[in-house]
């Protein structure tokens, strides 16, 4: 008899989807009344919606430990050791929108028609005097600022705020290529986002959203999410360290071979795996739908080539080709599963931290489901 057939809420588990565990408060405390799976696994309690908003606030840190607790118990009940993963990201909108943006360019020129409103606002006041009865009210002094003044006043502090946000954000940019940081300035077209400034403009499948690039690593086995993280970059360059040293501190194991797409292929990446003794499967380019590789050239590269173009040669053998096809039969899905099939297409909560701590209870309610497979089918 297996270990976990003696488990009485085996069947609730398994009905207590993920759009429900990680859906918002007010959705998780209605299954709680109306869901029997739910019912059973809060032992009848039925929390606020409000209580279970402030628990998932407060204990984001906790919920991002639990990912790891989850994935080494599911590997080590698996006896999987890490052998192949592959490498993808997507963006996910954020709870922002994109029309609540600013560019750098357009702050100056806002705070520029804002100001001369404003001075233009004193001059009538100024010259409406003997009005004051009627626009302070007789029992203020008339000191106080109308509320026209107040809101542009408020607006040009916010704008000033943002100006220095970006200017910040350039300088740290400048300071990482190696410029001088002092004498940088933000572009025109920088973006600044007043209901989730750390959000980013990204350019998705469905055109540009405010959001961020969630990036997994997937295994071909069971298709466990095995590592995670989320980050505030467009592309995915710079994502391959982060994401192989998430999947070795989040699974404690480190994988042998590594498939990606052409967004994470660099020189610098290429190095990074060869360092690491991990066998890259990485695309060179972007290849249309249906369109076949070119056969592999005979005869030795050049003692020059680069990386990249071994690795080009590389992926047009026969093996390296089968291998790399097997990419979006491993990683894609999984993205498929969360964003289709459970319907998470938005972050409910704000800013990087408490997002990576939401993306960390997403994969962990997905390699739930992973883990109720192998223990029942």
């Amino acid at each position: 008899m297996h270990w976990m057939s003696q488990f009485p809420g085996r069947l609730e588990i398994s009905r207590a989807s993920p759009n429900g565990l990680a859906g918002s408060s007010r959705r998780i405390q209605k299954r709680l009344v109306e869901d029997v799976a739910f019912r059973v696994l809060a032992a009848g309690n039925q929390p606020d919606f409000r209580t279970i908003a402030d628990f998932r606030k407060l204990h984001l840190q906790a919920l991002e430990e639990l990912f790891q607790q989850v994935l080494r118990l599911v590997l080590e009940v698996g006896a999987l050791k890490l052998g192949r993963v592959a490498l993808d990201g997507s963006k996910v909108k954020a709870n922002a929108s994109k029309h609540k943006a600013m560019s750098y360019g357009r702050m100056e020129e806002t705070e520029k028609r804002l100001r001369e409103e404003v001075q233009e606002l004193m001059k009538q006041a100024e010259a409406a005097d003997e009005e004051e009865d009627k626009r302070y009210g007789r029992e203020r002094q008339g000191e106080e600022l109308p509320e026209e003044l107040q809101r542009r006043e408020t607006r040009i502090a916010r704008i000033q705020e943002a100006q220095k946000a970006l200017e910040e954000r350039a300088r740290e940019k400048a300071e990482s290529e190696g410029k001088d940081r002092q004498e940088v300035k933000p572009e025109a077209k920088a973006q600044y986002n007043f209901t989730d400034p750390e959000s980013r403009i990204m350019k998705g499948s469905d055109g540009f959203v405010q959001g961020y690039n969630t990036q997994i690593a997937v295994e071909p086995l069971f298709q466990l999410v095995v590592g995670q993280t989320v980050t505030q970059a467009a592309n995915d360059k710079q994502q391959v360290v982060p994401l192989i040293q998430a999947i070795q501190e989040q699974s404690g194991q480190k994988p042998e071979e590594v498939l990606a797409d052409s967004g994470y292929c660099s020189e610098e990446n290429l190095k990074y795996l060869a360092k690491r003794r991990m066998e890259g499967f990485v695309a060179t380019g972007k290849q249309k739908h249906g369109e076949r590789s070119e056969a592999c050239k005979r005869g030795p590269l050049p003692k020059d080539a680069s990386r990249v173009e071994r690795m080009k040669r590389k992926l047009k053998t026969k093996v390296g080709a089968a291998i790399y096809a097997r990419r979006k039969c491993i990683v894609e899905p999984v993205f498929g599963q969360i964003k289709q099939a459970r319907g998470f297409r938005q972050f409910l909560l704000r800013g990087l931290e408490k997002i990576r701590g939401e993306w960390a209870l997403i994969c962990t309610t997905h390699n739930l489901l992973k883990f109720h497979k192998i223990c029942y089918e």
